[in-house]
């Protein structure tokens, strides 16, 4: 997981907008199927963003947010944006999601259409810190004066609302008259989350009451002052999140750290953690001849941390491919019979430490592999 990086997706570009306008040193991001995610941090703070824009309805968010967990492995995924109030929630409020009702979900019977939904619930981490920063009212200042949050149901479906008359509205308030508001495409984002195990955070500014009024002017002064405010919003929580996590990862004593510290020259060895278990320190010795098998795993171990660098934007693809075809070269010597084997996984990691030299954490993992494919016979 990338502690220190949210995922926002959006709608519609004035939603896209208003998150970006809080981004700084902002860089482009392309994925290889064509997704294009613009990364920044979030403006004053570490919090990074990587922001993309899914269009409307559910399942387009639902495969860009996949899309953008597979990529990315953020600390959480949020969809930030614009909805219209079910009851009289004020214009420019802007609404949380406790759960997400996918309306859809029906069987239709003789005496009529019966709810079936499903149902996600937002991630209890995630809601405590929303509850947090709502409590705060930090968030406040960047809003405008008496901007409320509310906490409650958000309802997502295919159709576009406009009207509190229609059958379908009439519908929806009869089996989802606890729900705030209503949107299309918080159901496929919560679906992608809880395959993938992503908290999930949906964000909606309040721009219409889904009664006729949504293409009027009133609508379109609305609509980019309740994105605003949906954003202002998400960032604030966004950075709440990164700052939750990040001493957590810094300071837990509890998980046990496994590794292997090689040591040929004479002096002191210094290990400083709150707890060292599962590892060994080799000191005016040669280390011990490691198994192809252990190896391996040391390797997969390192592809593992060059595509969470690259996920991170720490490096760019032309690096990582370059990167990844050494690793190739030295899975490939592992499985060789070939007696110089050990001097072609030595030559290859020296060159993969040279791509990454850079990130200091991974090019000191390459130099302790290094002294310790010496070994292989």
């Amino acid at each position: 997981m990338t502690d220190d990086l949210v995922v926002m997706l959006t709608a519609f570009n004035d939603e896209y907008n208003a998150v970006h306008r809080w981004l700084t040193d902002v860089t482009s991001h392309r994925h290889d199927r064509g997704t294009r995610f613009e990364i920044g941090t979030i403006r004053s703070t570490t919090c990074r963003v990587a922001l993309s824009l899914t269009g409307k309805g559910t399942q387009p968010a639902a495969v860009l947010a996949e899309r953008a967990i597979a990529e990315f492995s953020p600390a959480a995924l949020m969809f930030v944006g614009v909805a219209g109030a079910l009851w009289d929630t004020p214009l420019g409020d802007v609404v949380v999601a406790t759960h997400i009702c996918a309306y859809h979900g029906a069987t239709s019977e003789d005496d009529g259409l019966k709810a079936r939904p499903r149902v996600w619930e937002t991630d209890h981490e995630v809601s405590q810190v929303a509850q947090h920063v709502a409590r705060t009212g930090t968030w406040t200042r960047d809003v405008p004066s008496g901007t409320a949050v509310h906490f409650g149901v958000i309802a997502a479906g295919e159709v576009v609302h406009n009207s509190r008359l229609s059958a379908e509205a009439r519908w929806i308030r009869q089996h989802y008259n606890d729900a705030l508001a209503i949107e299309m495409e918080a159901a496929g984002v919560a679906q992608a989350g809880h395959l993938n195990g992503s908290p999930v955070a949906v964000v909606r500014g309040i721009s219409d009451w889904a009664d006729g009024t949504k293409t009027t002017d009133a609508d379109r002064d609305w609509q980019p002052q309740a994105a605003a405010n949906a954003a202002a919003f998400a960032v604030h929580l966004a950075t709440e999140l990164v700052a939750e996590r990040t001493p957590a990862t810094m300071t837990d004593d509890t998980t046990p750290t496994h590794g292997t510290v090689y040591s040929t020259s004479h002096g002191q060895v210094g290990i400083q953690a709150v707890n060292v278990t599962g590892s060994t320190v080799w000191q005016h010795t040669t280390p011990p001849t490691p198994s192809a098998t252990d190896f391996a795993a040391e390797l997969a171990a390192l592809r593992a941390e060059l595509a969470r660098e690259r996920s991170r934007g720490q490096l760019d693809d032309g690096t990582f491919h370059a990167a990844q075809a050494e690793l190739d070269i030295a899975d490939k010597a592992l499985t060789s019979e070939d007696p110089e084997r050990g001097k072609i996984v030595v030559l290859a990691l020296k060159k993969l430490g040279g791509l990454v030299a850079e990130l200091a954490d991974l090019a000191a993992k390459i130099t302790a592999l290094i002294a310790a494919a010496k070994g292989l016979a």
